[in-house]
Order: structure tokens, then sequence, then C-alpha cells
């Protein structure tokens, strides 16, 4: 049995239609995103013949002007960036002067990166149509067999892979692929605004990497580089590749109606939300100290006031809605787990309402084997998936014709994605519907309501930093094995910073000086995780069959597979029987429990060293390097829709120590005092202002909440007044800790503004309540963390 197919303005009315019974409606705000029509130009005279006929046998009769003006510059060998909105046909600028090229000269090679397999795949796709003589393009990642790899190596001629198989596979053997390295002649480098943070200042050592292996043979490679629209994608495209690059930015590519909503789950009645069992934090009764880390969760309060239905079930039963009505429909979630959940309930609600179509949708993430992602991408292509809950594993690129409406599930972590990911719709032209489904935190309650921070606003720049130490030495290391490293290699990496940090790798017995360079010591090459996961992914293995189920990154093993865990794959639900750390692996078992599981944490930080700081009397700010400590405690087993809690069981699991960049705020306790803050309450008014301040800074800072962590006290040991963090969670900062100390002034303000506007009377997940929190949010005091924020607010400079 099927439905009849809705167009995206029926499928609003019907939304619409079915909130109209809640006592306020979940749409806060409708933007409409009027159509554009596009400009054409000519062929360039310089083009291929064969390859001008075969684009245009695939429907392109001619050229955007964008796509003209990109290509013509690549063809010219100028470095080059494209920043056009999604579906703006950004291939084409690099497919032309490629494939000319490769028809021009029988020898010449290309290598095409991107940050996803499923990009380079539907890249291949896409080459393969084509059908062009002598291409011989072919995929090059982790899932390619040894004889294939083989075949590419000696034989094609584009290939396509990733930063992460360009590290750890070709530069290394760089003299096996020395005849491609030799021909190289083009470099694109995909969605290259995806490329920010620790990732993207470890791949912009790769890439300075590749520049230098290509000239040791011979070549000098032009970009060719491909954004979503993004704030001075020139400066981000030359600080990753460390050359200029020439920037276009006119988009003129046709442009369909979209209409944007954006909707805010309504608040629960009260009868259904049964406050949690209260549980202690697992820190020290006496502590004053209270944090929120990178990769903890937890949420319980004595008094929960009424909370908003979760946006993963809204979003489940908007998906089942656009099912329904026979709407093609993407729903990206921000986790794995939460994808896992979404594409679960919508396949139960759409099997009650007509059996049998709950087999029309799936869910999709990183962590899949290659079989299972392939299935799933043919099933969606072909239309045999009408709706799919994915992480933004889809989010890039991927052409995804046919679809109609885009549900986004909370807050993508930067204007550039949200619109990255609201263009995977109507990609055909057609009409189209995006709606943005804020979760239960400040910055998605701020955004719902304030439609001007969203539309009409430029895109963030790309946050990275090449000089981070941590990312820096061992990439010079990396590139030292590779072949020795000389002065001239050290302007391509950083100049001075390049030349200190080879110095301290020296003294360390890391590198070897010698007359005709810096040699590296050691026989093998040097591990280095350009993700910064720490270390190999975890292989989740069912015990009983020995069957691997997926993987997941280090990073997030000690939350997502402790002993006991609840963990989820492809709508079946298993138990986490043990973690072995050393043999990275998770045993589980599959089983229905009537719980979820919430792992916490506990988090300690050390001044190091003050960089900069701002003297506002009473108040003072800082940027600096700071030492975290954490560690996951326990985790508490939670009721299934109620949330509550069962009980909370301890963990064994090791300290993890992290060297990072923290912007801190103090404030003296008589402006405190003052301000009529007592001193009984400031533990609770700094909480909460701490909370608040890294829910709200990716709407400054171009990072993820979960990139991000903080600690509040009352008397910190090194500042001896009450103190206010916010440090980067990766090694050696990301960028985000100095992008907020430097408009610290805007991020409080707003950050202040969330929590006032907020209609609950003592806190909720909606301004000051973290979903991370190691103490289980409490204390928290909203009205304090008003009084903290107008003091600093008043003290500090804009």
């Amino acid at each position: 049995m099927t439905a009849t197919a809705f167009g995206p303005a029926e499928l609003l009315h019907r939304l619409r239609a079915r909130s109209s019974a809640a006592a306020q409606s979940p749409i806060t705000h409708i933007e409409q995103v009027t159509a554009r029509k596009g400009r054409v130009a000519d062929w360039p005279g310089w083009a291929d013949p064969a390859a001008r006929d075969a684009l245009v046998e695939q429907g392109i009769t001619a050229p955007w002007e964008h796509q003209a003006t990109a290509a013509t510059l690549a063809w010219q060998g100028t470095h080059v960036v494209l920043a056009t909105g999604t579906a703006s046909g950004k291939s084409l600028a690099y497919q032309l002067p490629a494939l000319t090229r490769l028809a021009a000269d029988p020898k010449a090679t290309v290598l095409y990166l991107a940050p996803t397999k499923a990009l380079a795949a539907d890249q291949l796709r896409s080459l393969t149509r084509l059908g062009l003589d002598g291409v011989r393009p072919a995929t090059l990642d982790g899932d390619t067999q040894r004889e294939e790899r083989e075949w590419i190596r000696q034989y094609s001629r584009f290939v396509l892979t990733n930063p992460d198989m360009l590290h750890h596979a070709l530069l290394p053997a760089h003299s096996r692929w020395s005849i491609f390295f030799r021909r190289l002649s083009y470099v694109v480098v995909d969605e290259c605004h995806a490329y920010r943070g620790v990732f993207g200042s470890h791949v912009s050592h790769v890439l300075r990497r590749l520049r230098r292996v290509a000239a040791r043979y011979g070549s000098t490679p032009t970009f060719v580089l491909a954004s979503a629209t993004s704030g001075d994608p020139a400066g981000s495209a030359s600080r990753l590749i460390g050359a200029p690059v020439t920037a276009v930015t006119e988009d003129a590519s046709p442009r369909g109606a979209m209409t944007f909503a954006l909707w805010e789950p309504p608040l629960l009645p009260p009868e259904v939300t049964e406050p949690p069992t209260f549980v202690p934090s697992a820190r020290t009764p006496n502590s004053s100290a209270f944090s929120a880390s990178p990769s903890s969760a937890g949420l319980d309060v004595e008094n929960m006031p009424p909370i908003r239905r979760s946006a993963l079930r809204e979003t489940a039963d908007l998906l089942t809605d656009a099912v329904v009505a026979g709407t093609r429909t993407l729903a990206f979630i921000r986790s794995r787990r939460g994808a896992e959940v979404v594409a679960s309930i919508a396949r139960r609600s759409l099997d009650e309402a007509v059996p049998g179509l709950g087999s029309r949708v799936a869910a999709y993430r990183g962590g899949y084997l290659r079989e299972d992602r392939r299935a799933i991408e043919r099933a969606l292509l072909s239309g045999e998936l009408l709706g799919l809950a994915s992480t933004n594993a889809l989010e890039l690129g991927v052409d995804l014709a046919g679809l109609d409406a885009v549900l986004i599930c909370g807050w993508p972590g930067t204007r550039a994605s949200l619109w990255q990911q609201a263009g995977r719709a109507g990609r055909a032209g057609g009409e189209a519907l995006a709606v943005l489904v804020a979760r239960d935190d400040p910055l998605d309650t701020y955004l719902v309501h304030h439609p001007e921070a969203l539309f009409g606003r430029p895109v963030e720049a790309t946050v990275l930093d090449p000089a981070n130490p941590y990312v820096l030495g061992p990439q010079l290391c990396c590139a030292a094995s590779e072949a020795p490293l000389t002065e001239t290699d050290l302007e391509l990496f950083g100049g001075d910073q390049a030349r200190a940090t080879v110095q301290a790798l020296v003294e360390q017995g890391a590198l070897r000086k010698r007359p005709s360079g810096w040699y590296w010591t050691e026989r093998g090459r040097p591990d280095v995780d350009l993700r910064g996961t720490g270390g190999a992914p975890v292989q989740v293995v069912e015990a009983a069959t020995g069957r691997l189920l997926g993987t997941v990154d280090q990073g997030s093993s000690h939350v997502m597979l402790h002993e006991g865990a609840v963990y989820l794959h492809q709508g079946v639900t298993y138990l986490v029987d043990g973690l072995d750390l050393d043999d990275a692996i998770a045993l589980v078992h599959q089983e229905e429990p009537d719980w979820t599981t919430h792992a916490r944490d506990v988090t300690d930080v050390s001044v190091v060293r003050v960089r900069s700081y701002v003297d506002a009397g009473p108040v003072g700010l800082f940027l600096g390097d700071v030492d975290v400590t954490s560690q996951v405690v326990s985790y508490q087993r939670r009721r299934l829709g109620s949330g509550e809690v069962i009980d909370t069981r301890p963990l064994d699991l090791p300290v993890r120590e992290l060297r990072t960049v923290a912007v801190w705020f103090t404030v003296s306790p008589q402006a405190l005092s003052t301000a009529g803050v007592e001193a009984a309450d400031v533990p609770g008014a700094l909480h909460a202002a701490e909370h608040a301040g890294i829910g709200l800074l990716p709407l400054i800072a171009t990072c993820d909440r979960w990139d991000i962590g903080g600690l509040s006290t009352a008397n910190h040991p090194d500042t001896e007044t009450p103190t206010v963090f916010v440090y980067d969670g990766h090694p050696g900062g990301a960028g985000f800790a100095e992008r907020a100390y430097g408009t610290a002034a805007a991020w409080l303000r707003a950050t202040r503004e969330a929590i006032a506007s907020c209609a609950c009377e003592t806190g909720c997940p909606s301004c000051v309540q973290s979903p991370k929190c190691g103490n289980g949010n409490n204390p928290l005091d909203k009205p304090g963390a008003v009084k903290v924020l107008d003091t600093v607010l008043a003290a500090i400079p804009e």
C-alpha cells in the first residue's frame, strides 16, 4: 500500500494542521526563499570537445557563469576556490579543466579529495557516467581491496580519495606513487569548508606535504577547491593549502523556491513529565567546581521544570508524516545514536499506520560497513526509500536528486552547515521544504526565536589553526619521515613557528639535524591521527557470533561503549558486555532493555599560561593554555519514556589528560555582592552562566557544543576568585577559545539574552541546563547567572 505523494507546500500545510490543535503552534517562523533564474555562459574555447560533448549528453547544455569563471582560472593555473550554494554545480568547475588536461596530456593525472566516502563514491558515479576514454577514475579508501589498490596505482589517472588515505598511504609511500605524483596536474579539494578545527589544521599540513612531495617529483599542481557559501573563502582556502587562492563567489545557478520553517517542540503536560529521581553528583560533596566536558552526558535535577518534547521524537513524527504523505524526506540528526532512534521510531509508527511502510525508512551513519552504506545509498537514489535519518555523513555534496523535504534535528553548528543540509532538498530546481527542529537547549531556543540570526546573515569563516603545536609537531615528523626537511620546507610549514618546533623536536630526539636537513629518527612512520579521535577506532563485535557491527572513535568510546552501555545499530538494541581499550574492541549482545544509559564524568582545569588578558577592574577576561583532566566515573540507567533515574553505577575507566586553550573570566566577590548575588548563590550563578555560555558559543565560533567544555568555581586555586572557564576539547586548541576571547562582548551578550528571555522561572534545558553536565545540573541559579553576566558585560570593552 502506498500513499499519495504530496509536494513540500502541501506537506507543510498538513504539518501545520496537525499542530493547530496545540495551545501554541510549534512553528515560530517561516522564511520564504524566493526562486532565482540562472545565468549561462558560453563553453570556454579551451575545453576539450569530447569532455564538453559528454557533459552535454548528461543534460548540461551550457555552464553557469560561475562554473565557467572558476574553470577558466583553474585552466590558467590559478589556485581557485568556488564558494557557492548547494546544487550550484561546483563539480563542473573542476571536472572541465581536469578532464581537458587529461585529454591534452595522455600522461597527466588528477587527485580528488573528499571528506567522506559517500561523496567520493558519488563523484565516481558522475565521472563514470561521462564515459570518457583513458580517464580510468577510481576510488581509493579504507574499503579498497589490496589488488584493486595496485591497479589504481598503476593505471588510474583520476584518483578519488580522502585526506586520511593521502596521509596514511599515498604520501608515506610516495616513491611507489612517483609516476602519479610526477604527472599530477590538478588537486581537487571538495567541500573544503568541512576542514575546520583540529581536523582542518591537520589537513592543511597534509596538503602542504602533498605540495612538497609533488615538487620533489617536478610537478606543481593547480588546486581547485569547492566550498559551501562561507565567510572569507579565499582566506580560508589560502590557509588550508598554504598558498594564495582566488575566490569565485557569485552564484549564477538557478534556485527553486524554498519554504524554511523554524519548529519548536511543544512543552509536555506536567502529568507526562514526572521528575527523575535526583542522584548526588559524582564529584566530592564539598567540591565547588562544576563542569561540562565535551564527552560527558547526564541530566537530572531535583525539581525539574516542565520540559519540551524531545527533538528526536518530534523529528521522527515529522518524518513519519512526510513518508505517509509520499514526500521523499531526509532527516539530519546530530548523533549516530540519534539517527538510529529517529529511524526506529518512524519505522514503528509507519508499520502501525500502514503495515510494511516502515521498510521504506532507514538510518545512515558513519561506522556502517561498506556494503551496508552502498545498499542504503542505492535504495535512496532509486526511490525505494522514502525517508532517511542520517548523520551529517550525507550533508556534503552527494547528489540526492528528487528529495522534497529536509528535516534538521537541532542546530547543526554553523550557518554554512544549515544551508548545506537544507539544500539537499529540491536539488533538481523544484520547490523544497526545510524544517529546523529545535532541541531543548539555549542556542536552539535562541535561534528559533531570533530568525534574524539565521536568515540574511553571512555564513561563518572556517576556523583552523595550522600553527597549533599539537598539530604542527607531529605533521613535521610525518614530513621528515617522507623526506628530510630543508630550510626551504620550513617556510612552507609556517616559517618561524616551524623552525622553533623543529628545534624542539631535535631536543626531544624525534628529529636529527644533518647538513642535508632534518631527519626522522625512528624506523617506523609517526602515528598521527588526523581527526583527533585518540587512536584506532573501537570495533563493536557481537559476542555470540563474532560479527563486526561497526566502529566507534576512541574519543567517544568511554561514553558510548562503557560496560553496561546501550548501543544502537540499524535499529537493533545491544548491551555492551565489556570494553577492552588496549585491543580497541567492545563485545555486545542483543537485548531490548526498558532503559537508556547516560555516562557521567568529572573534570578539573588548571592554568598553565596566560596568553592575553583584559583587566576590567572587578572583572578579568583571559585567554591561555590550560590542563584539563577528565574521567568517566559512572553511568545512569534511565527509564524509557519518563526519564526516571533507575540507578547510578560506577565505572573504572582511565583518566584522560588534555593540554588545550581556554577563555575564562573572573569576577570579584565584591562585584557579585554589589550585583545582588549572595555568597551562597555564587556557585549556582556561575554554573548556570557557564552552561549557557557553552551553549551559545557555536553562534560565534564555527564549533559544535560537543567540541568545547567548561568549568565554573566560586574560588579557583589558580585565580583565587570566582571563575568560569570554557575550553577547546582538542589537544592544543582548535581556535574556538580564541574566537570567544576576541568576540567576548557579543558572545556573552547573546548568552545573557538567551537566559533572560526564557520563560521558565528557575532554569531549564532551553537556557541554563546542559545535557552533558557532569554534576547533574546542580546547583543552578538562573537569576544569578543574569546578574553575573550583567556585571561582566558592564566592565569588559566591546
